[in-house]
């Protein structure tokens, strides 16, 4: 572990009972974390109210964000959920004269749902090729009909990473608008939607941006933002002086008006927590630890003779080691029994580090996992 982390170590009081390796699906709690989320019940038992100070912490949890993408302030829109980020894009592009929305077999289900309830668009799906998609069947899906495309950066069954700025060029060139679930990558991986020539973005709080559920937020890019017009809309996505009025509906400048009522407090509390600890460290240093930590995983679990889905390279798969297990809940419970947190999906067991593991607790956990797929 790089020295100048193992400092943060202590700021996760689980990692001294538990191994903690479930990221791609909640992150240890950090004491940050969990001292906001009592500032937010004290605030409440103390004062009575605590609405401004809500509304505050929501402006800095969205600065926070708007500071780990390469954004605007103006640009993020705070929502309960990606799924509810996606929702609210559907709506606003509903009246567009294209009908077309692309979207790959790595994305997470959701995205799909959101696309088939929409009644009047023609549907698109990006196969994958052992769960990577090459680059040049973008060019070959995405065509001067496609409304918008819907990628992944970091698929979630197996952890295969996307050129998103090379995807956005593609799109740009079709005419076609990109929207990024962003879930899988947000606090591990270095995201520059300005530099990338990202459209839209969505990630939540709870997995690798160290959060709870109940928060995620959405990037539109401010001129795309501006034409828009969300059904998906709310008192929150108003201008202020038409907030409490009934008469009169007035879109609020920027990404803001996809938001729609008040936010989980409690969560915006944590998460404002969560980003202003990764924003200190710098996405770049976990990154670099994260990816040698997969790439040691990688290795590890190869010699065990484990077998492996995904990408080899680290380099392709940053932070997810993924293992074939066809009991693979059966298998995360056993080793939970032995306070080892992992994350099952279909048929594989993910192991997502984060920068506060270590090679030891890799190989410990890989080590349970083998012996319990001999017992099996």
């Amino acid at each position: 572990m790089d020295s100048s982390l193992t400092q943060y170590r202590n700021l996760f009081p689980s990692l001294q009972t538990h191994t903690m390796l479930a990221n791609c699906s909640q992150s240890a709690l950090a004491a940050p974390v969990s001292k906001a989320i009592t500032e937010y019940q004290e605030s409440l038992l103390q004062k009575g109210g605590n609405w401004d100070e809500a509304i505050e912490r929501t402006e800095k949890a969205r600065n926070e964000f708007a500071r780990l993408i390469g954004a605007e302030p103006e640009e993020i829109a705070v929502l309960p959920s990606v799924t509810d980020a996606a929702v609210s894009v559907a709506s606003a592009l509903s009246n567009c004269k294209k009908k077309q929305a692309v979207y790959t077999d790595l994305d997470f289900p959701a995205i799909a749902h959101v696309w088939k309830a929409q009644a009047d668009v023609t549907l698109s799906v990006i196969p994958s090729d052992e769960g990577m998609i090459p680059l040049e069947r973008y060019e070959t899906f995405i065509t001067d009909q496609t409304l918008v495309t819907c990628v992944p950066h970091v698929a979630y069954t197996n952890g295969f990473v996307q050129n998103v700025k090379q995807i956005a060029a593609i799109a740009a060139k079709k005419g076609s608008l990109l929207f990024v679930d962003a879930y899988q990558s947000a606090g591990h991986v270095p995201i520059d939607v300005k530099e990338w020539g990202v459209d839209m973005l969505a990630a939540g709080a709870r997995k690798y941006m160290l959060g709870i559920p109940g928060t995620a937020f959405l990037y539109v890019r401010k001129e795309l933002a501006e034409q828009l017009k969300p059904k998906a809309s709310g008192w929150f996505g108003q201008q202020k002086d038409t907030a409490f009025d009934l008469t009169r509906f007035s879109y609020a400048d920027g990404a803001k008006r996809f938001e729609t009522g008040t936010p989980a407090f409690i969560s915006v509390y944590a998460a404002n927590a969560a980003l202003s600890l990764l924003n200190g460290i710098g996405t770049a240093r976990i990154h670099k630890e994260v990816k040698e930590l997969s790439a040691f995983a990688y290795g590890y679990a190869s010699e065990k003779g484990l077998n492996l889905a995904g990408p080899p390279s680290c380099e392709d798969r940053p932070g997810m080691i993924s293992i074939y297990d066809e009991r693979a809940s059966e298998t995360a419970a056993l080793l939970k029994r032995q306070n080892i947190i992992c994350s099952p999906r279909h048929h594989v067991i993910r192991l997502a580090p984060h920068f506060y593991n270590t090679k030891d607790e890799l190989a410990y956990a890989i080590d349970q996992l083998a012996f319990a797929h001999r017992r099996i």
